[in-house]
Parts: structure tokens; sequence; C-alpha cells
């Protein structure tokens, strides 16, 4: 430090970085070893950085990266929306429904890129900026069983009629893209799920997390 630099910034921005560097949260006791300051200190950083969205916490306490961070940088939802498109342009395609990408916005799940296929005859209709709690849906759900089981690959989620009746969706997380948490789907108007979705929309989810890399 410099008589230039302020410590309390710096400390702030070392949380950000130490949160970007897990795909897990740490908790305040975790911050204070890794910063070398009392708990207190821990508490007053996250707090202020919580009013700027720049970090959330979770109903167990543990602090992860906010997406206000995404918004410091007005390009960098357009640079996702870019990177993901690919992989859902392919896979609404292959399949014939709607595919998305959604990422994690405080309790809410929430849409930041959407494709819709061009060949049938109907689909849902589904647009960027859609969110819904995380405990409904195949994208929310999809992303709660990433955190139950943190350590393995959680494969894909069903869910039928709980965001719009008549309609069903697959999604499966993203792994192993750090400080974000996401994931890729697809929505349709059917009863059941083919068997064939549920391997597709996870080999989706690997396509975009690699191009998130």
């Amino acid at each position: 430090m410099t008589a230039e630099t302020s410590q309390t910034l710096d400390r702030g921005l070392r949380v950000l970085k130490l949160l970007a560097d897990t795909d897990h949260g740490l908790t305040v006791t975790e911050l204070s070893l890794k910063l070398g300051v009392n708990r207190t200190v821990v508490y007053r950083l996250l707090a202020t950085l919580e009013q700027h969205a720049l970090i959330r916490r979770d109903l167990g306490g543990r602090a992860r990266v906010g997406l206000g961070v995404l918004r410091l940088g007005r390009q960098v939802h357009p640079l996702v929306r870019e990177a993901a498109m690919p992989a859902l342009r392919s896979l609404a395609e292959d399949i014939g429904a709607t595919a998305h990408l959604t990422l994690v916005d405080g309790a809410d799940a929430l849409a930041v890129a959407v494709v819709e296929p061009t060949w049938t005859d109907y689909h849902v209709a589904y647009r960027a900026g859609f969110r819904h709690p995380l405990d409904r849906g195949a994208a929310g759900k999809a992303i709660l069983a990433a955190r139950q089981h943190p350590m393995t690959d959680p494969g894909f989620t069903l869910t039928h009629g709980e965001l719009e009746a008549g309609a069903c969706g697959a999604a499966a997380p993203l792994l192993g893209v750090t400080g974000v948490e996401g994931s890729v789907g697809v929505v349709m108007l059917a009863d059941v799920v083919p068997e064939r979705v549920g391997d597709r929309v996870v080999e989706a989810a690997r396509e975009v997390a690699e191009a998130l890399r």
C-alpha cells in the first residue's frame, strides 16, 4: 500500500477477487482468514458490496459474486450472449424448442440469452430478461442441483407446468465457469420431454461453459 491508495478499496477488490476464484462462495470466517482482518471488517465490506449488487449472500451465509459485477461493464452481457449463441442456436434447431442461457440474479433465475427454432410450426415464446424464482422451473432447479452436488455433475433437470401451463423444460447447469452460476435449457409445449433432450441439453451446457472460460 502507498500513500495514494485506499486500504478499504483494496480490501473490497480483494474480496471480489477471492469470490471470483471460487465456485462455491466463501463465509465471513473464510474471508477473514484469507484477508488477515477481523470479521467486523469483513461484514462491513460485504454489506457495502452487497448494496451495489457486487456480491450476494445465499441462505447459508456464503458470499458469492453478484451480477452487479456484470453491470459494471455494459458490454459484458452482450459478450456472454455472443459466446453462448452458437451452442444455443444449434440446440434450438436440433431439438425444435426454445433454448436459453439463464444466470443467477439474487434469488432469481434470469434469462440472458434466448434462441427460438426457425423450422417449427409453434414453440414457446421466451424472452431475454424473463426471471423466475430459482426453485421453480428447470433452469433454476438445475442451478440448485449444482449447488447441492458441487463435486459431481448433476446431469439434467426436467420440469412440467411449473412456469407455464402445458410447457415442460429441461436444463443442465454450467460447470467449471469461475464466478458464474447458470444453466442452459430448453422449454417446449409437450406432455413429456423426449428422451434424447436431456443429454443434448447437457452437451449444450458444456459447450457454453467452454465458450465462457
